[in-house]
Order: structure tokens, then C-alpha cells, then sequence
């Protein structure tokens, strides 16, 4: 999808590698991709009091948007969990057909747009019919999801899913999950499939593969995707829940993170989600892997998971990203206030994952930018020459942001609520699809997905 011709943008002030710098223009060529950050020798496209580079979206189950506040009552059972929030998971999605699919996850990547994502990574398991069949075409919904991207106009890195059993013990997949089944072989055949859709999308969009967890992948499944999938992102769920070390351990003789690391060359190719159950020892054996935390903290505390080890973490030199899982709020800059607030809460202080001399919006911002595009496998992060064009354009003379300068402005976009009315721009891989704070193709995205709400049933 290349750009018509090249656009030239001009910032008051702009977050490069060389820091923050004033009165600069941002040359983005007919690729999406930067070609010039310099001083202001041409004529302007576009202004920005403040440009950023926009990080991208780590981990991602689009079609969850749609049950969003659906699942707040706790019914008949005294103790609610992430357990039983996943019973109600697994009957909403039931009725969901590939149309409604596409038009949820068009909302929702038009949604991470306005919330300053430049791209996606796409945790897609939802793979077949009601009754657990394969679609005429393997990768049927694989193209939905690559459909809502292309339409949305975000940039996107597609991660097909294997998921083969129900635990540990091999178990099969409750009549909930049987939309998601695949042995390693029907897994080989859908991850052609999506590279092969991928193929006809933009130059920007990426391919990787995604064994789900430990519980759902046995031994033997998990090693047939690192040697078919041997080049491109690796994303896998680990250590998220109380229960599933319990059974990991029980199964393997080893806790989820000591036995990852101990079995496999866990390396930067890797994005690991949620870890919200590691000890000391793993928090620190995992930063030295190179590989990404994949953080969700408001689905995190949603569904009760727990805290991350992020302090210690962080101190070990580890990477890490931001991810709005299942979409209940989709919003850069609450993902990352709610990381550091929960390391406050925790330890009892504050600016825990500050990193002088900078803030800890900055060091927050920082993480996102770094950790989503080593998670996505994209080229983007930074405002430099030969980078994807991922960038938010920002407004300084809204209330929250007025005389704020350098890492102050993050700080008051992250702790001070000055992110929803500063931001105005959003360009991913140069498509310019915010506008004044809009999506260009606001009104026929949402009224697709309303049209699917009215007919969805929502009595979980």
C-alpha cells in the first residue's frame, strides 16, 4: 500500500534518539518509511506541537472488545476468577461467525489508533466454525483479521495460535475451545495459509507464531513450531496464573518460567505474556534472555492475575512492552500508568521504574517503544531515518500539557490525564489515519461493528 508521495511533517518539539529536539521536520517517503529528520528546509504537510513515535500493541485477542462489561457480575459462583471469567469467554465467542469477527476487530485496531498504536500484534486463535470445523479455507479467519487491520489502517504483525489440549495431561479441548484445536500438522497448514494472505497485505505487516501456553501445547507441539516457524516473532502465554504453575509443576517438575528457560534457547525472537507469577531467580533469568515481558496490566488486574516483578526486572536489565489483551480499555497510556502504579502499591514508594536522569514516563515510554517493536518484528520504535513511520502527533496547548517540556510531557500524558484530549495524529507506517483526534473512517467502522452488537447475545 504505498503512499502517494512523500509527506513532510513539522514539530515544535519531537522524541529522537538524540533526545528531545525543537523545530524539526520528519520526512515520510512513499514506502512509510522515514527518509529525513532534520532542520525545517521544506515546505509542511501536516504540524505537531509535540511528535513521538508510537509503540505498538504486543498482545492483542481482538474479539474479546465486544464482551467488554459483559462479565462484571458474579453470578452463582461465591469465588469469580480468571477461571470462570473464561467459561463466559468461551460461550460469547461461540456465536461469533467471520463476519462478525472482522467488523469487532476493525473497531478495535480503530480504537488502538486513537489511543496512539501504531501497529498490532495479533494473538489470533480463534480459528474455526461453531462446531469446531475447519472453514472451507484454513486460514478463513486469519484473512478476517488481516481484512480489519487493512481497513482500520493499522500496521500489524499476525500470530496464529497452536493450541492442542485442554491441560497438561493431554486432555481434549472442552466443546469452548474446540474453535481454537489444531494438531501440529493442521497448525503447519494454517500458518502457511496466513503467511500466504499476509503476502497480498502491506509490506509493513509481519508474520509470526504463537504456541499459546504450556497447559494448551504439549512438549513435542512446542518444539514442531520452533522448528517450523524458524524465523520471526515467538509469542507465548507463561506463568500467568496461581493454577497454571500448580499444574505445570505437577506435569513437568518444574514451575512455567524454569522449565521454558531450562528446555529451550529462549532468545529476543520471544515475547513472553503476562509472567505475573515468577519468583526472584526467574525474574532475573528471564531479563537475561533478551526476550520481551508481554504486559497487559489493566486485563491483568481485570482478571485478578497478579502483579509483575517489574522493579526487580526492570533493575536486570529486561525488556518490556505493552499489550491491551482483552480490550476492555483500550488505552497506551493507562496500560502504563497502571504497570508503575501497581510496582507503587506493591512496594509502598514511588517513581519505582523511573531511570535517571529521565522520568518514569519516559522510562515507561521508552519500554513500550524498544519492547513493541522487538515483540512485533518491526522496524519502528524511533523517529530516525530508515524507520517505519509509527507517530503521534500531539496538541501542547490543551490544559493538561500547557508549558509541560521534555520527559514532563510524558509524565502528564501518563499520570495527568493529558493523553486523550493532546492527541491529534496518528501515522502507521505513514498512512495518516488520525486525524483532529478522529480515525478517518471513524463512522463506517463503528457503525459495521454496532450493526454486529445488535445482533450478538450478551445474557453470558
Amino acid at each position: 500500500m504505498p503512499l502517494a508521495q512523500p509527506q513532510v511533517i513539522h514539530a515544535k518539539t519531537a522524541l529522537t534518539p538524540l533526545g528531545w529536539q525543537a523545530d524539526i521536520q520528519v520526512v515520510i517517503g512513499p514506502k512509510g518509511k522515514i527518509t529525513d529528520v532534520g532542520p525545517q528546509t521544506l515546505p509542511a504537510d501536516h504540524h505537531a506541537a509535540i511528535l513521538l513515535p508510537a509503540p505498538l500493541n504486543l498482545h492483542s485477542h481482538a474479539f474479546q472488545r465486544a464482551m467488554a462489561g459483559l462479565t462484571e457480575g458474579r453470578g452463582m459462583d461465591a469465588s469469580d476468577s480468571f477461571w470462570t471469567w473464561r467459561r463466559l469467554m468461551f460461550r460469547f465467542l461461540d456465536q461469533l461467525t467471520p463476519d462478525d469477527v472482522q467488523a469487532i476487530s476493525a473497531q478495535v485496531y480503530m480504537e488502538m489508533l486513537e489511543a496512539g498504536f501504531a501497529a498490532v500484534a495479533e494473538f489470533h486463535y480463534l480459528h474455526h466454525d461453531q462446531s469446531g470445523a475447519f472453514y472451507g479455507d484454513i486460514a478463513e479467519m486469519s484473512g478476517r483479521i488481516v481484512a480489519a487491520a487493512q481497513a482500520a489502517g493499522i500496521g500489524l504483525t499476525l500470530l496464529p495460535v497452536h493450541y492442542q489440549f485442554g491441560g497438561c495431561d493431554g486432555r481434549a479441548l472442552l466443546a469452548g475451545q474446540q474453535r481454537f484445536g489444531t494438531n501440529p500438522d493442521q497448525f503447519m497448514r494454517l500458518h502457511q495459509g496466513a503467511g500466504a494472505v499476509l503476502a497480498h497485505g502491506p509490506a509493513d505487516y509481519v508474520l509470526g507464531a504463537a504456541p499459546h501456553s504450556l497447559r494448551a501445547v504439549s512438549q513435542e507441539g512446542l518444539r514442531a513450531v520452533l522448528d517450523f516457524a524458524a524465523t520471526g516473532p515467538l509469542h507465548m502465554h507463561l506463568a500467568e496464573q496461581m493454577a497454571e504453575v500448580d499444574e505445570v509443576h505437577a506435569a513437568y517438575g518444574a514451575r512455567p518460567v524454569e522449565w521454558l528457560l531450562a528446555n529451550h534457547a529462549v532468545d529476543a525472537r520471544w515475547c513472553l505474556i503476562h509472567c505475573t507469577q515468577m519468583t526472584g531467580g526467574e525474574t532475573r533469568a528471564l531479563a537475561a534472555t533478551g526476550a520481551v515481558a508481554g504486559l497487559c496490566p489493566l486485563t491483568e488486574a481485570s482478571l485478578g492475575d497478579g502483579i509483575f516483578n517489574g522493579a526487580e526486572y526492570v533493575a536486570a536489565g529486561g525488556r518490556f512492552g505493552f499489550g491491551s489483551d482483552s480490550n476492555i480499555q483500550i488505552s497506551l497510556f493507562e496500560e502504563a500508568k497502571a504497570l508503575e502504579n501497581s510496582q507503587r502499591l506493591s512496594l509502598r514508594k514511588r517513581a519505582v521504574l523511573a531511570a535517571p536522569p529521565h522520568s518514569t514516563g519516559r522510562a515507561l515510554f521508552d519500554g513500550a517503544l524498544a519492547g513493541g517493536a522487538q515483540a512485533g518484528g518491526r522496524d519502528s520504535g524511533a523517529i530516525t531515518t530508515g524507520a517505519q513511520a509509527d507517530l503521534i502527533g500531539l496538541n501542547d496547548d490543551t490544559a493538561h500539557l500547557w508549558g509541560r517540556r521534555g520527559d514532563q510531557i510524558l509524565d502528564s500524558l501518563i499520570f495527568g490525564g493529558g493523553g486523550p484530549t493532546a492527541l491529534r495524529d496518528v501515522w502507521s507506517a505513514g498512512r495518516h489515519m488520525v486525524q483532529g483526534g478522529r480515525h478517518i473512517h471513524r463512522e463506517a467502522i463503528e457503525t459495521a461493528y454496532k450493526s454486529t452488537l445488535r445482533r450478538l447475545k450478551t445474557d453470558l
